[in-house]
């Protein structure tokens, strides 16, 4: 007898790799997630200290300590402040983690963002 050449149980193997390869990247894709929501929120902190230190300075107040206040309200830390004129322009930042290998341990990331804010002027453009 000859041995048959069919497909017979060929299934359970590519079912496998296809489910581990659909972990994989479901894995990944969250990590991505999680440093995009990070970044924005980043950001998000340092619209509001932006606005927080143009204010300030509005009403004759020191800026750069309304700026760091209001990044610490929103989980973020102020890395700068500075401050012409009315203009002011801060950097935040927020700490994430991501996933460093298999074993579970993560490795943190700084995610910066920098805002402008203040009156704007006659020969400013957008």
């Amino acid at each position: 007898m000859r041995a048959r050449d069919d497909e017979r149980g060929l299934a359970a193997p590519v079912v496998v790799v296809l489910t581990g390869l659909l972990v994989v990247v479901s894995l990944l894709g969250a990590c991505l997630c999680r440093l995009l929501v990070d970044q924005r929120r980043a950001a998000s902190a340092a619209d509001l200290a932006a606005l927080a230190a143009a204010a300030a300075v509005q009403r004759g107040l020191e800026p750069c300590g309304a700026a760091r206040e209001a990044a610490l309200h929103n989980t973020a830390v102020l890395v700068s402040c500075s401050v012409t004129g009315e203009q002011v322009v801060v950097r935040a930042a927020v700490e994430s983690s991501v996933p460093a290998g298999l074993l579970g341990r993560s490795r943190a990331v700084s995610l910066e963002a920098e805002a402008h804010a203040g009156p704007v002027t006659a020969g400013s453009s957008g």
